[in-house]
């Protein structure tokens, strides 16, 4: 072997320790968001305001219409949202494979539940599985009670314009208010007790 080909014991063990502190910085971003859903979002004259919880709002005022979200559940059922309008929306971005979303499931279950006499519809969207088996089964492990869009490319997530409250990563979560429009957004996984302070706001307003 050639001088330029050998690699000495000190360059190797640098070469190591680059590696696994790489490899850490992978693993804590996944442990926040499962990928990014490759939409844009913020910029300029937008009108939201994002608080210290990493949850954004937009003042009844200055909301933008949600774009209009048809297709299949996980059980090939026809899904429209708006089958749902005059109610608040809670939408939520999924995937089986994705443990940030497992984390939260039994929340949004929960939650769900004990809003649903309020006039409040959980919309799922299932995304990049590719099958729908993993995710069928996710729904029956957590007890979800509602039903999901199957959108394993990510179409829908694509509906959403530039520059408003859009899905960005999975897990995304997203409160639609009765007329229509998108009140809240959260892009990282959420507690009971911050799902609760982004849709309570919302049921409450006249």
């Amino acid at each position: 072997m050639s001088a330029d080909c050998r690699v000495s014991p000190l360059a190797a063990s640098k070469r190591r320790t680059a590696l696994l502190a790489a490899g850490a910085a992978v693993a804590a971003l996944t442990l926040s968001a499962c990928s990014s859903g490759g939409t844009s979002g913020g910029g300029n004259n937008t009108n939201f305001v994002t608080n210290s919880g990493g949850i954004s709002t937009v003042d009844k005022g200055e909301r933008r219409d949600a774009p209009k979200l048809d297709g299949k559940d996980l059980e090939g059922k026809a899904l429209d949202l708006a089958d749902y309008k005059g109610k608040v929306i809670v939408l939520n971005v999924w995937g089986s494979w994705c443990p940030p979303c497992r984390a939260e499931a039994n929340y949004f279950a929960k939650v769900a539940n004990e809003t649903k006499g309020k006039d409040v519809q959980f919309i799922g969207i299932n995304t990049r599985d590719p099958q729908t088996e993993p995710a069928l089964q996710f729904e029956k492990d957590h007890n979800i009670p509602y039903p999901s869009f199957y959108d394993p490319s990510g179409k829908l997530m694509l509906r959403f314009e530039k520059g408003t409250l859009n899905p960005q990563s999975i897990p995304s979560t997203l409160v639609i208010d009765r007329d229509g429009k998108i009140a809240a957004r959260s892009l990282r996984a959420l507690s009971e007790d911050k799902l609760r302070k982004m849709v309570d706001p919302v049921i409450a307003e006249k």
